[in-house]
């Protein structure tokens, strides 16, 4: 049957990255590609079996993409530090491991988001479904965009049941860190391919983001989490409108890159791009 290779790429993950290998015992092979990091995520990882390789960081794509190359199976299945492969999930990629990944190129799951002490199940939190396991001589992670990358193959891809559990923040000023640092990387890329914002876009786009998720999408059934999530989630939108508006109007949105070379900030997921 094939073998799965797990990768996993690293920069200051020692609070977490011993849960996420955890989860991921019943692969062949794990794989962290780590960004030189200075607290002791290496050393826990390699405690646990993982093959660490050491890389300057140049990008969320270009990490990834290396980490999959660096793998000895064709079959990966690629997650962040801060996700867990739940049981359920576990038992699924075992079922279809068992049958040969005959029916396609790469797979599917939800990923159940983790939010102050909630797991948030409506609104545009959930399912979120991404392709995360596949077969890297069919696809893999790529084109040009280093922000909100995704995996893509040549061929079919199934859904499995089950979730990939994540933990994407540890604090709300975390969150909001990590929301504002993106939204600008996303308005430095989109300004760099021609996009525009309009003051229709500026007004409008936060409010659908909000609208969408919080009703259309019921995202109050998630309680106040829900709630929170939804505006905090619109304003990112409204941030990177804000600052392509600005770039396209030759101003500055801050006074250093995003991420400088060889320091990412966090190798976790960004937030949704959507919006």
């Amino acid at each position: 049957m094939p073998a799965i290779s797990a990768c996993i790429i690293t920069f200051n993950e020692a609070a977490r990255i011993g849960d996420c290998l955890a989860s991921l015992a019943f692969c062949d092979e794990i794989v962290v590609v780590d960004s030189q990091s200075t607290d002791a995520t290496v050393q826990i990882a390699d405690a646990m079996g993982a093959r660490v390789l050491e890389r300057p960081f140049t990008g969320f794509r270009s990490q990834k993409q290396f980490a999959i190359e660096q793998a000895r199976n064709d079959w990966v299945l690629c997650v962040d530090a801060d996700e867990r492969v739940s049981d359920a999930l576990r038992e699924a990629i075992l079922a279809a491991r068992d049958a040969g990944f005959v029916d396609a190129a790469g797979y599917r799951f939800a990923r159940l988001d983790h939010y102050f002490g909630r797991f948030l199940r409506h609104g545009n939190a959930y399912p979120d479904r991404i392709l995360r396991l596949f077969d890297r001589r069919r696809g893999g992670w790529r084109g040009t965009r280093e922000i909100h990358e995704a995996a893509s193959v040549d061929g079919p891809v199934k859904t499995l049941a089950g979730d990939l559990v994540h933990y994407p923040y540890r604090s709300l000023e975390q969150q909001l860190a990590k929301t504002q640092r993106y939204a600008r990387m996303m308005a430095e890329h989109d300004f760099a391919r021609g996009k525009r914002a309009s003051l229709a876009k500026l007004v409008l786009s936060p409010a659908w983001r909000f609208w969408r998720g919080y009703i259309l999408r019921a995202g109050f059934l998630d309680g106040w989490h829900g709630l929170v999530y939804a505006y905090v989630r619109a304003n990112y939108v409204r941030q990177k409108t804000i600052m392509l508006w600005l770039l396209q109007n030759g101003q500055a949105v801050a006074d250093s890159p995003a991420i400088p070379a060889g320091q990412p900030a966090d190798t976790t997921t960004p937030p949704r791009a959507e919006g």
